[in-house]
């Protein structure tokens, strides 16, 4: 076992898969808002969802090399399963009060009493529509197999 983390397929596929997911954010953003958003590259929520990219690009790379009925691919699923429902669940819930509190906030400081309020505005993107967590699960799945079948 002289192998360094860096030359495990599975770890390269997850890391080459989580920063495909964090590239696609910029031009997938750019189509939604019609501006480029530099920032996105560092953002939690947004398409594709790259923490369903990196787990899912995790755990097909496990079922892959270690076999898809070994006990470690199965608590790769399991917490992929609970990575992807909290990246659409609870985190986009989050999102949604974020969104509904900067409104608030936006109808009070329009009477010019809470204007300190305005530069303190809740992050609204921290979670993922079901879509973005289904286009981050399938790009991890393409990335691992790609790596599958070149390493």
């Amino acid at each position: 076992m002289d192998q360094t983390i860096f030359q495990s397929p599975v770890f390269v596929a997850a890391i080459i898969s989580w920063f495909l997911a964090q590239a696609l954010k910029v031009p997938t953003g750019y189509l939604r808002t019609k501006e480029v958003n530099w920032a996105s590259l560092l953002n939690p929520g947004g398409m594709p969802s790259s923490h369903s990219s990196i787990i899912t690009a995790t755990t097909y790379g496990i079922g892959l090399y270690v076999g898809f009925d070994s006990p470690l691919f199965a608590l790769a699923f399991a917490v992929a399963s609970v990575v992807i429902y909290d990246a659409t669940g609870i985190r986009r819930q989050a999102g949604i009060h974020a969104e509904f509190i900067n409104a608030i906030i936006r109808e009070l400081a329009s009477g010019k009493r809470l204007e300190e309020w305005e530069q303190k505005k809740l992050q609204e993107v921290l979670g993922h529509t079901p879509m973005e967590a289904f286009a981050g699960t399938v790009l991890g799945i393409v990335v691992a197999q790609i790596i599958w079948f070149i390493w």
